[in-house]
């Protein structure tokens, strides 16, 4: 399990859609671990979930094909690549303060621009199929737009749930086989009992600052990111950047980092998390940040598995994710304009390098890291011309 998942952690560049075909490809045409029919059932559970959705997958089929060691193997052989090249970024980063290393980090912020930018695109082409989502997906950005409270994307996600029920009567409920598991309901409902107690109880225990606060934050990053990948992006903003852990520059050049690295975007965790640690060594941040961000996923999808087939065969659940899918896409446009355009684009010249990134990547299908190559470069030859 270790050595199948840690070669797809080794190569699985383009993010958590690119993820899903290795997968399909690695374990249903290679391996044949699980069917098509499985596949289905246990993409649209990580869907429905919060949390990073191509590593619970991984982590689902780990689990049902070796039990735990299987799950924790295909985690940590999955993930731990990308996590170790952006902690190592995250330790190179002060050596970056010259004119040169200025507008390398400025050309990592227009990746973000121009990744997020096609994420939510596809995204917006994907989940809402109708005008109905659609008029849900904007009316969700506008008010992020407007309001400025990041307590608002809590409010957007539960408010495009319950619009979903009254509103999304065309969703489908999704039926088939589910996954072989070693373990059943009982041990399911008390994973998600641990889950609501972790959620709950870490606020109460974590001060303003030291590992606690830090493991406190990147649980309710975790536990609050449906649509994983990218949708990550304004929470970890509201969970480092707000509290002055890391400045705003800092965050947007991990994240355009995180798009050069193979595995999860998840991983920018260990970037963050040392970034927030620097003052004490770094390392023991990292590997806090990095668990607890992704903690939340599994023990949801762990405690879900069990009484996911179910849930899902009611209509009501199918019209509630087509809602909560609406929402997300809303929450993802209002961060493409708020933190990474108005941070990223400071003239006409960072404008058209975005442009000509979004181009190769959506219509000429350039993979991502040759996108990071053109905006780096782009940013260094920016940086030492006077022109903006």
């Amino acid at each position: 399990m270790f050595i199948a998942f840690l070669k797809l952690g080794l190569t699985s560049f383009g993010g958590p859609i690119a993820h899903i075909a290795y997968y399909r490809r690695e374990f249903i045409e290679r391996r044949r671990w699980i069917d098509d029919v499985q596949y289905t059932q246990l993409i649209a559970l990580c869907q429905f979930l919060p949390g990073p959705s191509s590593s619970q997958v991984g982590f689902s089929i780990g689990l049902s094909r070796a039990g735990w060691p299987g799950a924790l193997a295909a985690f940590l052989a999955f993930s731990l690549p990308s996590a170790f090249i952006l902690f190592a970024f995250a330790a190179a980063l002060p050596y970056f303060s010259g004119t040169a290393g200025q507008g390398a980090i400025h050309g990592l912020k227009l990746v973000a621009l121009v990744v997020v930018a096609h994420g939510v695109w596809g995204m917006a082409r994907q989940l809402c199929p109708d005008m109905t989502t659609r008029v849900l997906a904007a009316v969700g950005a506008a008010v992020l737009i407007a309001s400025g409270h990041h307590w608002m994307q809590l409010v957007v996600v539960v408010g495009g749930g319950l619009a979903g029920l009254l509103l999304c009567r065309r969703a489908k409920p999704v039926t088939g086989g589910a996954l072989p598991l070693h373990y059943g309901t009982r041990l399911g409902w008390g994973l998600l009992a641990v889950f609501v107690v972790l959620l709950a109880a870490l606020p109460l225990v974590a001060g303003a600052t030291g590992y606690v606060a830090l493991a406190d934050a990147f649980y309710r990053a975790g536990s609050l990111v449906f649509g994983g990948g990218h949708v990550v992006l304004p929470l970890l903003e509201q969970t480092v950047v707000v509290p002055g852990w890391v400045d705003r520059d800092e965050f947007l050049a991990g994240y355009g980092a995180a798009q050069a690295v193979p595995g999860p975007i998840f991983a920018v965790s260990a970037y963050l998390g040392a970034r927030a640690d620097a003052a004490t060594g770094e390392f023991a941040g990292a590997a806090v940040a990095f668990g607890a961000i992704f903690l939340p996923g599994f023990l949801l999808v762990a405690g879900a598995l069990p009484l996911w087939r179910a849930l899902i065969a009611r209509p009501l659940a199918a019209r509630a994710v087509a809602g909560i899918n609406a929402a997300v896409v809303g929450l993802l446009a209002a961060a493409l304009y708020d933190p990474i355009f108005t941070s990223a684009v400071r003239g006409w010249v960072d404008a058209a390098i975005a442009v000509v990134g979004l181009y190769l990547l959506g219509a000429r299908r350039w993979p991502a890291l040759a996108i990071v190559a053109w905006c780096v470069a782009a940013g260094v030859v920016v940086s030492l011309l006077p022109v903006r």
